[in-house]
């Protein structure tokens, strides 16, 4: 950066996923918190002329800001890959992995990493029947951002009643009561700074799309006020699911925490691969709880994009 040319980004947004708005917002943001760092940014709105158009600017890194399946799920990647372009966030399989919520538990399983127990179960057998005892929550097993949840509680009359827009296959699993927890990776590796901290999520209800994505939606209490064991606990569980799916970049995992239970109490529910960076966003808090700036933080991304993730 000192001197010559500023590095050209192309900050890939939009897209069509059911987070598209979202994914704009973020990208948005990132690029004017990139420009701000010296970069020479294009916000690109991927749609299927996306292979012409990166062709077309020729960037030098591809900073991935796309949410939810195609941009998240390793298409994309496989994708950039291909045209040897260098990218932020996870790799094809990493991304993968992550967005398949019933196959990144199996790795959580694997690393001995706690989590709820859950199926596979096909939307019309769902919706006919509990498909197991209740309490428990219905949600795509391919999505993000609390997209189509349902929470089915212990004294429900009935199944719930799917909607036509869910996916034809969706994750059913025990229904994990307590607080809402999340922690943010910043790479993984050694000399990288890790986990960055732990946020206390607190709604008035549910914490889904609207809580997360509106403003007053909910209230981010950072660093959070818990017991030593179980915020430490949270730190290494999220760096240990970081490194066993096999994670670059910036990563958020979710947990929710039972206090009644202890650690016991304390469960992963996901890793997001590409985490929000909207302003009311978790990961750009606890950076900045760190001392890292939004433009420091989006600068680290492109810094350490890159091939062969």
């Amino acid at each position: 950066m000192s001197g010559g040319v500023p590095p050209k980004v192309v900050v890939l947004m939009g897209g069509p996923s059911a987070e598209r708005e979202v994914s704009l917002a973020t990208g948005k943001g990132c690029g004017e918190a990139l420009r701000s760092e010296g970069f020479d940014v294009v916000e690109l709105d991927a749609g299927r002329d996306l292979v012409a158009r990166l062709d077309e600017i020729r960037p030098d890194v591809v900073f991935n800001a796309l949410h939810g399946r195609w941009g998240e799920d390793g298409c994309v990647q496989g994708m950039l890959e291909w045209l040897g372009l260098p990218y932020t966030h996870s790799g094809v399989l990493a991304s993968a992995l992550a967005m398949d919520k019933q196959r990144s538990k199996e790795v959580y399983r694997a690393a001995g990493l706690p989590v709820v127990e859950s199926v596979l179960a096909r939307r019309e057998d769902v919706s006919a029947r509990h498909v197991m005892a209740p309490p428990y929550v219905v949600k795509p097993y391919n999505e993000g951002s609390s997209v189509g949840v349902y929470i089915v509680h212990e004294a429900a009359n009935g199944p719930p009643q799917l909607t036509e827009d869910m996916p034809d296959v969706v994750m059913v699993e025990t229904y994990a009561p307590g607080r809402e927890l999340t922690t943010t990776v910043m790479g993984g590796e050694a000399g990288d700074p890790g986990a960055l901290g732990v946020t206390d999520i607190v709604t008035e209800g549910w914490y889904d799309y609207h809580a997360k994505y509106s403003e007053g939606g909910s209230r981010h209490v950072v660093p959070a006020d818990l017991p030593a064991e179980i915020y430490d606990a949270c730190l290494e569980y999220a760096l240990r699911a970081h490194r066993a799916l096999g994670c670059r970049g910036v990563t958020r995992t979710d947990f929710r925490w039972d206090e009644a239970r202890g650690l016991d109490g304390l469960v992963l529910l996901e890793t997001n691969t590409q985490p929000g960076m909207t302003p009311t966003s978790l990961a750009n808090e606890q950076a900045e709880t760190r001392g890292i700036s939004f433009g420091a933080l989006c600068r680290w991304m492109v810094e350490d994009a890159s091939c062969n993730r």
